[in-house]
């Protein structure tokens, strides 16, 4: 199969990103006459993070482009060759020459799918030897990404579907590919957009960003504006000199407040001027790097007002240091009473953007009714989830050549299940989720209405349900190399993503100490496991 033409596919992980056990194995394989057996792999996680009751799947695209663009080149082959025994089977580097993934098969929740312990994220059939090439860069495209968007799904259940969340992680991320992870599953995970251009590039990521500090700090007031006049947002009318409408305000804004004309700092005005003349119909200003009452709000305000004059309206401010809920609203305040005195109304409601190491914490006092926040900027807590730094997603063989595998070891939580499996999601007559249950492939599919006995993960015991609906939940994605079904968009992903979070009840959905969402299996699988485990004791 020829590899896909897409760059970003490309850019998404090569084949040598993986670890040379991979190439070991894979030489064994092949020494051993087993390249070709069919074999199916399983990617999932067995502990939900951050101490929640759910993940989100996420990654999906990424894995399914990494797939169809999967080809060692020349330079991965001989690169190989130096690491490998140097007396190995030349034929074995022919054979890696010649590989594709034409004859892959990947099921897999879609992305946004609620995912819980257990459950697949991914089901990879195929050669035994290709399928296990793929299990280290399909586990690294995986499990950031699910955990990512993990991460901002909690933070915006936190923030609640009103304020506007915004990725500002870039500059914090474990590198270029970290960042753009970060900032694409940010947004799939519930994030409102990104600072980070090249997300909006590659991915389509909703892209913000208006100035930092270092742009206010450079001017110090006496720089003249090479063409400071502007003309009135309708477009009709003389061009008026906005610094000198700016001074004119000032005064008026500073008699209000009871400041001194010469209190606002000449620098910072000078910047916000600068600014908006470069953008006067987006025009927002950073308060707090002198002072935030003292000087940031008053130069503000004259420019916002100079600017209103002219038919302009400024879209808001942001507050970067200090008690940042305490001065949202003092700010908010202001923004009242000079409103009234003026007679601006919009001034009233204009967003109030705040910034500076916010994590989970900070943001539910951020988030509480009367905060005045409008817009929140998260970096560090999201894109370096703090609170649990990896999913811990592994890959496993579950069959070969048609026949259960099962690994068994002296830690039960890491036994993993055998053989080929469908999954399921049972749901009550209220559209409640009940629980998800597993099964081998061969099985008949639960039936809505009719009973069902199944073992719940972790317990000795059976239980019996009886599902108002039944949804299956791995799709086919790619079968014999060939995409199946179009992917959906990242921005189609986030929707379905928050519909998934919808759905959970508010004991799954509660962050702290929330009720386990129960994975169960069938009777037919638990009698394998139960049978390949007894077995592999004698």
């Amino acid at each position: 199969m020829a590899a896909e033409q897409d760059p970003e596919g490309r850019a998404a992980a090569r084949p040598l990103l993986t670890d040379l056990y991979q190439a070991t194995m894979a030489l064994g394989y092949w020494r051993a006459g087993r390249a070709q057996e069919a074999a199916e792999f399983e990617l999932f996680f067995r502990r939900c993070p951050f101490g929640g009751a759910f993940a989100l799947a996420a990654g999906l695209r990424d894995c399914v482009r990494f797939v169809r663009a999967f080809r060692l080149r020349d330079a991965d082959v001989q690169f190989l060759a130096s690491v490998l025994p140097p007396d190995t089977d030349p034929a074995f580097f022919q054979h890696l020459r010649a590989l594709d993934c034409s004859g892959v098969t990947v099921r897999a929740l879609p992305e946004g799918s609620l995912a819980f312990p257990g459950v697949p994220l991914l089901q990879v059939s195929g050669p035994l030897l290709v399928v296990q090439l793929l299990e280290t860069p399909l586990l690294c495209l995986v499990s950031y990404a699910s955990l990512i968007a993990t991460n901002a799904a909690r933070l915006r259940l936190i923030a609640g579907p009103e304020k506007r969340l915004l990725e500002l992680g870039l500059r914090r991320a474990q590198g270029p590919d970290g960042g753009l992870t970060a900032s694409t599953y940010s947004y799939l995970g519930g994030f409102d957009g990104s600072s980070n251009m090249l997300a909006g590039q590659l991915r389509g990521v909703p892209v913000a960003g208006t100035l930092a500090h270092s742009f206010i700090t450079s001017f110090s007031g006496t720089e003249v504006p090479p063409d400071p006049m502007l003309a009135p947002a309708a477009g009709q009318g003389p061009r008026v000199d906005l610094a000198a409408c700016v001074e004119t305000w000032l005064e008026r804004v500073c008699g209000h407040l009871g400041l001194g004309v010469q209190e606002p700092h000449r620098g910072e005005r000078a910047a916000f001027v600068a600014y908006a003349l470069a953008f006067p119909r987006a025009f927002q200003g950073l308060l707090d790097t002198y002072s935030v009452r003292r000087s940031g709000l008053p130069n503000f305000l004259a420019v916002a007002l100079a600017l209103e004059e002219l038919g302009y309206q400024a879209v808001g401010v942001r507050l970067d240091s200090g008690d940042l809920l305490q001065q949202a609203q003092e700010t908010r305040g202001v923004f009242r009473t000079v409103a009234a005195q003026f007679r601006v109304p919009w001034l009233e409601s204009i967003p109030i953007a705040v910034s500076n190491n916010i994590d989970e914490e900070e943001l539910a006092r951020l988030a509480q009714k009367g905060s005045e926040v409008n817009v929140i900027g998260i970096g560090t807590s999201v894109v370096t989830c703090p609170r649990q730094p990896s999913l811990g997603c592994v890959y496993k063989l579950v069959s070969v050549g048609g026949q259960p595998r099962m690994k068994l070891t002296e830690d039960p939580e890491k036994q993993t299940l055998p053989g080929s499996k469908a999954a399921f999601r049972l749901l009550g007559s209220d559209g409640a989720l009940l629980l998800d249950v597993l099964q081998l492939a061969e099985e008949p599919p639960p039936q809505a209405g009719q009973e069902l006995r199944v073992w719940p993960q972790g317990t000795q015991e059976s239980c019996t349900v009886r599902p108002a609906h039944v949804e299956p939940l791995l799709r086919l994605w790619v079968q014999q190399g060939q995409l199946c079904e179009p992917l959906p968009s990242l921005a189609e992903s986030r929707a379905f993503a928050q519909r998934s979070l919808s759905r959970l009840s508010p004991a799954h959905r509660r962050l702290e100490q929330p009720a386990l969402y129960q994975v169960a299996l069938s009777e037919k699988l638990r009698a394998l496991v139960d049978r390949l485990s007894a077995r592999g004791a004698l």
